[in-house]
C-alpha cells in the first residue's frame, strides 16, 4: 500500500499544478477543504479543459517565436547596429535589383512564348516550365537562399502526387525552382492572386477557396484528371491545408491519399539561425513576409525527397495519410500533434461539440449515481 501511495505521489509531481496558473485568491471558498484538484476529479472533461489551458499545443503550432535578443551590452550593440546598416542599406538594395532584373527577364520571355507558340503546345509548356523555375530561382537569390536538396529530383510520371509539410508560401517557391510543380493552393488576393490566375495557371495549378463548400468537389475532380494525365506537370499538395511554424505537423487531409496513386513525400526544414521562415498570414501580408526575408542575412533550408509510398492492403486513406506524416515528421524533426489545421480558420464543428457535451453529461450522471 505504501508503494502504491508513493507511485501516486510521483505521478502527481509530473502533472502540471493547475492552481499555479490561477490568480491568487481565486480559490478562496467557504469550504477550505475543497481544492481545485477535487473539482477536476469530478469530471474528465474539466480535467481535459484545464490541461488544454496549460498545455495549448494547438496555438503553439501557429505561433512565431521571436528570437532572443543578443545586443544586450555596450560591446555587442555597435555590432548589431552595423548589421542593421548592412542588411537594410547594402543587402536589401542589391537583392531588390536582383529580383527586379529577374522579373524583367521573365516577363520579356514569358509573354512572347505564351502567345506566339500557341500552336506548339509541347514546346510552349516546356519553355514556360523553364521560365517559372527561373523566376523562382531569382526569388530564392533575393533572400540569399541556402537550400540543400537531398534525394533524386522529381520527374514527370502519371499516377503520382507529391506531398510536403507547409511552413510558408515560399515552400512552393523553393520546390518550384528545382521542378515546375502544379500546386493546389488557396486563392489569394492582390498581386499573388494575379500571378495565380495568369502565370501559374499555365502550369495546371488548381485553386480553391476554403469558404466555398462546392470547391471541394471541383478540386477532387480536377485532382483525378490531373493525376491521370501523362503530360501534366508533377502535382504538389500541402495536405496540412495551412502554414505551421516548422516545429509541428498537424493532421494531413486525406484527399491526396485516396487518389489511388503513388505518394512521394517531401520534408522541408528551415534553420532559424538568421530568420524565421514561418508565415503567419493572420498577422502579416505575404509582401511583408517577403520584405522580412529580403532584409535578413539568409534563408537556410533543407529539402528531402523521400521514398515513394503506396497504399497497403487493408489500409484506409486516413491511415495512409498518418503513415506519410510520420515519415515526413521524423525526417524533418517535427513533432506530430492531433489537430486539424482548418480549426485555425473556423470554430469546432457541431458534431464535435455534441460529443463533448454528451461525454460531460455522462460523467456528471455517473457521479450523481454514486452519491
Amino acid at each position: 500500500m505504501s508503494k502504491l501511495n508513493k507511485s501516486n505521489s510521483e505521478l502527481d509531481l509530473d502533472r502540471p499544478n493547475i492552481e499555479d496558473y490561477l490568480p491568487s485568491g481565486s480559490l478562496q471558498d467557504s469550504h477550505p477543504k475543497l481544492r481545485l484538484r477535487d473539482l477536476l476529479d469530478i469530471s474528465p472533461t474539466l480535467t481535459e479543459a484545464a490541461g488544454a489551458i496549460v498545455d495549448d499545443s494547438f496555438t503553439r503550432c501557429f505561433k512565431s517565436n521571436p528570437p532572443e535578443p543578443w545586443n544586450w551590452n555596450v560591446y555587442l550593440f555597435p555590432l548589431w547596429c552595423l548589421g542593421v546598416v548592412v542588411r537594410y542599406g547594402v543587402l536589401f538594395p542589391l537583392r531588390a535589383i536582383v529580383l527586379t532584373t529577374g522579373w524583367i527577364i521573365f516577363l520579356s520571355c514569358y509573354f512572347p512564348v505564351h502567345f506566339l507558340l500557341k500552336g506548339h503546345d509541347k514546346l510552349r509548356k516546356r519553355l514556360e516550365r523553364g521560365l517559372v523555375e527561373l523566376i523562382c530561382s531569382f526569388f530564392v537569390a533575393s533572400w540569399t537562399g541556402v537550400v540543400k536538396y537531398h534525394g533524386p529530383r522529381p520527374s514527370m510520371r502519371p499516377k503520382q502526387v507529391f506531398v510536403a509539410n507547409h511552413t510558408s508560401m515560399i515552400d512552393f517557391i523553393i520546390l518550384e525552382q528545382m521542378t515546375a510543380f502544379a500546386v493546389i493552393m488557396q486563392k489569394h488576393p492582390g498581386w499573388v492572386g494575379l500571378l495565380q490566375s495568369t502565370i501559374l495557371e499555365s502550369l495546371g495549378c488548381i485553386w480553391f477557396n476554403r469558404s466555398e463548400s462546392k470547391d471541394r468537389e471541383i478540386v477532387a475532380r480536377k485532382l483525378r484528371e490531373h493525376v491521370n494525365g501523362a503530360d501534366n506537370n508533377p502535382l504538389l499538395i500541402f495536405p496540412e491545408g495551412t502554414c505551421v511554424n516548422n516545429h509541428y505537423t498537424v493532421m494531413f487531409k486525406k484527399g491526396a491519399f485516396e487518389l489511388g496513386c503513388t505518394v512521394c513525400p517531401i520534408a522541408i526544414k528551415y534553420n532559424k539561425i538568421f530568420v524565421d521562415a514561418f508565415w503567419n498570414s493572420r498577422k502579416q501580408s505575404f509582401t511583408t513576409h517577403l520584405l522580412q526575408l529580403m532584409t535578413s542575412w539568409a534563408v537556410v533550408c533543407d529539402v528531402w525527397y523521400l521514398e515513394p509510398q503506396n497504399l497497403k492492403p487493408g489500409e484506409t486513406p486516413i491511415e495512409f495519410a498518418e503513415r506519410v506524416r510520420d515519415i515526413i515528421s521524423v525526417r524533418a524533426g517535427l513533432k506530430k500533434v492531433p489537430w486539424d489545421g482548418y480549426l485555425k480558420y473556423s470554430r469546432p464543428s457541431p458534431k464535435l461539440r455534441e460529443r463533448k457535451q454528451q461525454s460531460f453529461a455522462e460523467s456528471v450522471l455517473r457521479h450523481l449515481e454514486q452519491k
